[in-house]
């Protein structure tokens, strides 16, 4: 836990981007924020490990694409150490949120670089500030999707079902009758179930996974057929391959 002393101390922030306008840009926005005090530059990944070794800076925005050493190395790198700085991505690329995610970057920020974009993700570091880094934890507790010209963060926790299809999954959040929505993500579900706490979903189909307590019943439809029905009343038919792990879920 940090130090509550430092709790309302800007936080010591490195810029790091190949590309000299839009370290500019970012030093300009930066300016206009409290929150922050930018302590220096980096223009590739290994210059940006030397001088967070040096600095030890408290938030680093990271350009995804740079030659030799890129941004997600960068923050693999970072995630071997004890108590690493805290990452936002800013990149001109839709397509690497689902590693940025797997990082624990803080936020992923699109180009071109709006100032109000880059002040939520900041206040979202902000936020982050003091709160304990689990070592143990290996749950996502949050995904990237993207939406319209953006990517949005979402909860897993407000996740309510996940639907395969093809090479995406479908996240479904909250329930339909009551301004549900839902978002395409570029992620396998097979590999997406991996990442998601057990104790909280389950996967009931090759193509389900169901959040936990969304699930108000089985109910045998006979020869073998399980289904699932959900607190919106819907009922969707239950694997046989999955069927042992959804029953003893009831203690069957």
């Amino acid at each position: 836990m940090a130090d509550d002393s430092q709790l309302d101390k800007p936080l010591r922030t490195l810029i790091v981007d190949d590309e000299p306008l839009a370290v500019e840009r970012a030093q300009v926005i930066c300016a206009s924020l409290d929150a922050i005090n930018v302590v220096g530059t980096a223009s590739d990944g290994a210059a940006a490990l030397r001088l967070i070794e040096a600095l030890s800076p408290d938030l680093v925005l990271l350009d995804m694409t740079m030659p030799e050493l890129d941004g997600l190395e960068v923050a693999r790198a970072l995630g071997k150490q004890d108590n690493p700085p805290a990452v936002i991505f800013v990149t001109a690329h839709d397509d690497f949120a689902v590693e940025a995610f797997d990082l624990e970057a803080i936020d992923y920020v699109l180009k071109p670089v709006a100032a109000d974009r880059l002040g939520r993700a900041i206040e979202r570091a902000v936020a982050r500030r003091g709160e304990r880094r689990e070592s143990g934890g290996r749950w996502l507790e949050e995904l990237w999707v993207p939406h319209r010209s953006e990517l949005l963060r979402i909860a897993v926790s407000e996740v309510a079902r996940i639907d395969a299809e093809r090479d995406y999954v479908r996240l479904h959040v909250g329930l339909k009758g009551e301004g549900g929505r839902s978002y395409l993500l570029l992620q396998t579900i097979a590999g997406l179930e991996e990442k998601l706490d057990p104790a909280e979903f389950i996967r009931i189909h090759r193509s389900t996974i169901l959040r936990k307590d969304r699930i108000r019943g089985l109910r045998h439809d006979g020869l073998g057929v399980w289904s699932a029905e959900l607190d919106d009343g819907e009922a969707l038919r239950i694997g046989r391959t999955y069927l042992p792990k959804v029953k003893s879920m009831a203690g069957r």
